[in-house]
């Protein structure tokens, strides 16, 4: 059995913890999540898998319980410890009895504020975690009694990060400004070099930013966005979605776009899902 992000959305309400990001935070952190399968895998103990839609950013995942498999743009990945991957592949994650794994969906890590990390070095797979993260904190963060005292742990942890260096992380500040700005007003198509002579940068270097700090570049990460938030709006309230609002020229625009993100299943039930 399989669940599917954004077809199957009672399944991720229900059967995962999630809290959004506040405030500063929100800027980097979309939000913090916690497997709560005891009741589904009783249903299923032969396991389940879930498939997301490809994101913005990188997703650190805390393994509470025992191993899982997580397979990334096809390749599995046998999961014992504490992991990071990049989100701007399909990914699924295979569940059985005894998997409990708590989560933080970055789009910017503020890691990048205090250690010279590059991204885009860490774009095609999945890693140890262990460099990201203070030994002490994750150690925390695992012990910790439940998902709310987690999540206020590394909130805490976060907001130190970035409140130490405030004001003084232009780039930082350009990437997670301009994802916000293009999300909200649902602006994905302006081109590199419109979006950095707005933050006063040529767009030569709003790509390194971008590459550094996400992994991808501008318009893959932008076009991520629009993809995402078309889906989620026809699959969620199908008569509210309008192809032009985001700036496809009719429907087969739309859904030739959605081929290079999903498989065919997908495509199908969305296309059942069309006004």
């Amino acid at each position: 059995m399989q669940h599917r992000e954004f077809i199957h959305s009672t399944h991720f309400a229900r059967n995962y913890h999630r809290r959004h990001a506040r405030k500063a935070l929100s800027y980097f952190i979309d939000f913090f999540w916690e497997t709560n399968f005891d009741e589904l895998l009783a249903q299923h103990p032969g396991g389940f898998s879930d498939a997301l839609f490809p994101n913005v950013g990188y997703t650190y995942m805390l393994n509470l319980g025992t191993p899982f498999v997580m397979q990334l743009d096809g390749t599995r990945y046998p999961v014992k410890q504490d992991i990071f991957l990049p989100r701007h592949l399909p990914m699924v994650c295979h569940h059985q009895v005894g998997n409990r794994i708590f989560g933080i969906k970055f789009r910017v890590s503020p890691i990048v504020l205090e250690k010279n990390v590059n991204f885009s070095e860490y774009r095609e797979a999945v890693h140890p975690l262990a460099y990201l993260i203070d030994k002490p904190v994750l150690q925390a963060a695992k012990s910790a009694a439940n998902f709310e005292e987690r999540v206020q742990l590394l909130s805490a942890y976060y907001g130190r990060i970035i409140d130490r260096h405030a004001g003084a992380r232009e780039p930082v500040a350009i990437v997670t400004s301009l994802l916000r700005a293009c999300s909200e007003t649902r602006q994905f198509n302006q081109s590199i070099a419109e979006l950095a002579a707005g933050y006063g940068v040529s767009a030569r270097t709003l790509q390194r930013y971008f590459l550094a700090t996400t992994s991808i570049t501008g318009k893959q990460a932008l076009q991520i966005l629009r993809i995402r938030t078309a889906v989620e709006l026809l699959s969620a309230r199908p008569q509210a979605f309008r192809f032009e609002d985001f700036g496809y020229y009719d429907y087969s625009h739309f859904f030739k776009h959605l081929k290079s993100f999903m498989n065919g299943h997908h495509l199908e039930l969305l296309a059942r899902s069309s006004p």
